[in-house]
C-alpha cells in the first residue's frame, strides 16, 4: 500500500490545484453573476476560458492516464523481476543439489551462498530498473529527437556533439567498472567465508581465546571489500555530475546558436523555448538510462558467476537410458572390484586396487591410520565421488548403471560429522523415511540407544532441535543420526566413524541391537576404536590407500603387523590376550 501511495505523490499537488480551481469557478458562478455575464458577453474572453478548460481537461486526463500507467509499469516491473529472482534461486538450488562433493569443493560453500543471495539480488534489482527505465527512456529520447528536428533541424546538430560524448563516458565507466565488480563479488565470498567460520567455530574461538585474532581477520577482509567498493563508487559517482555538466553545456550552446538564429530572423523566440524543452527531455531520458548503466556492470559480473554454476557439468549423473539397469532382486552382495580413486587434480591416487565383498548379514569394519582413505572408500558407495578405476557392484550391477535415487534408497549413510536439521526429533528421523509411523520412529530410537534421553525431554519425539543439533550433545546427535539411517531400513548400512562420541557401554549396546536389525543387510563400519570392530565378521586394514590385511581379529593379530600395531596402541597385550 505504501508503494502505491509513493507513486501518487507527484500528482498530489496537481489534484489539489485542480480542486481549488473548481471551487473558485463554483464560487464565481454563485456569488459573481454580473462578472460571469460580462465574461459571457465578451466573445474573446469566453473563447479563452473555454480553450483553457478544454486544454486543461485534456492535460488532466493525460496526467491521470500517466499516473495509472506508471503504477502499472512499476507493479509489473517489480512482479517480473521478483519472479525472475525466485526462479533463478530455485534453478541454482536445484543445480547445486545435483553436484557431487567434487563440484561443491571446487566452488566452495560460501561462494555458493553469495551467488544464491547477493548475486541474484543484484540481477533482480537491475532487472527491475531495466523494466522501469528502458520502457520509457527510449520513447522519451527518440520522441525528443524527432520533435527537436521538426522544431529546428540546423540547431539539432548540437545533439551530434553532445550524445557521442555521453555515450563515450558511459562506455568507459562500464569497461572499467566490470573488472572491479567481479573483484568485489569475490571479496564478498571471502568475507562470507570468514564470517561463516567465525560463527561455526565460536566454541573453539572462545576456548582458545582467539576472539581478538578473529576480529582482526574479519576486519582485514571487511576493509579489503570496503576499499574495493569505494573505488567502484568513486568511479561511478562521476557519471551523474558529468551528465549535469553536459546538460548545462548543451543549454549554453543552444542558447548561443539559437540567439544568433533569432537575430537572423531564421527562428521565432517561442521555437527556442520549445527546442530547449525537447533537448531537456532527451538528456533527462539519457540520465535515467545512465542510472541503469551504473548498476549494469555489477549485474553482469553476478550473472557471469551464476552462469558458471548453472553451466557446470556434474561429474556424478544418472546413467543414460540405454545403460540403466534396475535392482529388481533382493540384495545379495556389495562388491569392490580393483577399485582405485584419485581426487581431481591430485598427483597420486588415494585408493588403489581395493577388492572385497560384503553379503547380507555380514559386518565389515574398515580400520587404518588417519589419512589412509577409509572415509573416501565408503564415500564411493553412494557415489559422492565416482571411482577412477575398477567398479563397485550391488547385486553384480555396476552402481554407475543404477539410477541415483534407487541407489540412495538402497544405502543408509551415517556421516562422520553428525548433522541434524532444524525441526523436531521425529521430523529429523523422517528424513530417512518420509511416511514413517510413530511406532517406527520409537523403534529406531530404541535400537539407536536414544530412547532414554528422548523420553526425558518435555515433548519426547516432538522436541525441537536447533539447526545443526546444537541443543543436544555430540553423543546424542550421533545416536539420532544413526536412528535416521535405521528408520530407512536400507540394504547397505554405512557408518563413517559414527560411534566415536559414544561411551563403551552405549557403543556395545548399540552394536548388539544392530545385529537383529541388520540381519538382511550389509554393514560397513569405519572406526578408530578397536573395541568397535573386534566382533566384525571381517576387518579390512588400510595403509596408504591399499589393503594391508583382511580377516577377523584373531587372524589379523597374527598376520597383519599394521593391525597389531593399531590394536596395541589402544589396549595392552594382556587385554588383547
Amino acid at each position: 500500500m505504501r508503494g502505491f501511495i509513493r507513486y501518487f505523490k507527484p500528482y498530489v499537488g496537481l489534484y489539489i490545484g485542480l480542486m481549488l480551481l473548481l471551487i473558485v469557478r463554483a464560487l464565481s458562478e454563485l456569488f459573481l453573476p454580473s462578472l460571469n455575464r460580462d465574461i459571457i458577453n465578451n466573445g474573446i474572453l469566453l473563447l479563452d476560458i473555454d480553450y483553457i478548460w478544454k486544454t486543461g481537461g485534456i492535460m488532466l486526463a493525460v496526467t491521470l492516464i500517466l499516473g495509472v500507467v506508471s503504477i502499472i509499469i512499476n507493479y509489473m516491473s517489480a512482479r517480473i523481476s521478483m519472479s525472475f529472482g525466485r526462479d533463478l534461486r530455485r534453478e541454482i538450488f536445484t543445480k547445486v543439489e545435483s553436484f557431487s562433493l567434487n563440484e561443491l569443493e571446487q566452488i566452495g560453500i560460501p561462494s555458493l551462498i553469495t551467488r544464491t543471495t547477493n548475486d541474484v539480488q543484484q540481477i533482480q534489482q537491475t532487472g527491475f530498473m531495466f523494466l522501469r527505465i528502458m520502457v520509457s527512456a527510449p520513447i522519451m529520447a527518440v520522441g525528443g529527437v524527432i520533435l527537436a528536428i521538426r522544431q529546428d533541424a540546423p540547431l539539432s546538430l548540437a545533439l551530434a556533439v553532445i550524445l557521442p560524448v555521453i555515450i563515450g563516458i558511459i562506455a568507459v565507466l562500464m569497461k572499467k567498472g566490470f573488472p572491479l565488480f567481479k573483484r568485489m563479488q569475490k571479496k564478498t565470498d571471502r568475507m562470507n567465508l570468514v564470517l561463516r567460520e567465525k560463527l561455526s567455530g565460536v566454541r573453539v574461538i572462545r576456548a582458545f581465546v582467539k576472539s581478538t585474532y578473529e576480529e582482526s581477520r574479519f576486519e582485514t577482509v571487511n576493509l579489503d571489500l570496503t576499499q574495493t567498493a569505494l573505488s567502484v563508487h568513486r568511479m561511478m559517482v562521476i557519471l551523474m555530475p558529468s551528465m549535469m555538466l553536459l546538460m548545462n553545456v548543451a543549454a549554453l550552446i543552444i542558447y548561443w546558436f539559437g540567439a544568433q538564429r533569432i537575430d537572423a530572423g531564421a527562428m521565432p523566440i517561442g521555437n527556442l523555448t520549445a527546442f530547449l524543452q525537447y533537448i531537456t527531455l532527451i538528456l533527462f531520458a539519457i540520465m535515467m538510462a545512465s542510472m541503469l548503466f551504473i548498476m549494469l556492470p555489477r549485474a553482469m559480473a553476478s550473472a557471469e558467476r551464476i552462469g558458471a554454476v548453472l553451466s557446470m557439468q556434474t561429474s556424478v549423473t544418472d546413467p543414460e537410458e540405454s545403460e540403466r539397469k534396475e535392482l529388481t532382486t533382493p540384495f545379495s552382495s556389495l562388491r569392490f572390484e580393483k577399485v582405485s580413486f584419485r581426487y581431481p587434480g591430485a598427483e597420486e591416487a588415494i585408493l588403489e586396487d581395493i577388492s572385497f565383498e560384503v553379503r547380507p548379514g555380514e559386518t565389515v569394519a574398515i580400520l587404518g591410520s588417519t589419512g589412509c582413505g577409509k572415509s573416501t572408500l565408503i564415500h564411493l558407495i553412494p557415489r559422492f565421488y565416482d571411482v577412477s578405476g575398477g567398479s563397485i557392484r550391488i547385486n553384480d550391477i555396476d552402481i554407475r548403471h543404477i539410477r541415483l535415487k534407487t541407489l540412495y534408497d538402497w544405502v543408509g549413510f551415517v556421516p562422520q560429522k553428525a548433522f541434524l536439521f532444524r525441526g523436531s526429533i521425529a521430523d529429523n528421523l523422517r528424513f530417512g523415511k518420509e511416511n514413517a509411523s510413530d511406532e517406527e520412529v520409537r523403534e529406531a530410537l530404541r535400537i539407536a540407544q536414544a530412547e532414554d534421553f528422548v523420553s526425558e525431554m518435555s515433548d519426547r519425539e516432538q522436541t525441537e532441535i536447533t539447526q545443526g543439533g546444537s541443543n543436544v550433545s555430540g553423543g546424542q546427535r550421533q545416536r539420532l543420526s544413526i536412528a535416521r539411517a535405521l528408520i530407512k531400513n536400507p540394504a547397505v548400512y554405512i557408518f563413517d566413524d559414527s560411534f566415536s562420541a559414544l561411551d563403551y557401554k552405549t557403543d556395545a549396546a548399540l552394536r548388539n541391537s544392530l545385529r537383529e536389525k541388520t540381519k538382511d543387510s550389509a554393514v560397513l563400519i569405519v572406526a578408530q576404536r578397536v573395541s568397535t570392530v573386534l566382533h566384525a565378521d571381517r576387518i579390512i586394514v588400510l595403509e596408504n590407500g591399499r589393503i594391508a590385511g583382511i580377516g577377523n581379529h584373531k587372524d589379523l593379530m597374527k598376520s597383519c603387523p599394521v593391525y597389531k600395531e593399531i590394536v596395541l596402541s589402544q589396549v595392552s597385550q594382556e587385554e588383547v590376550s
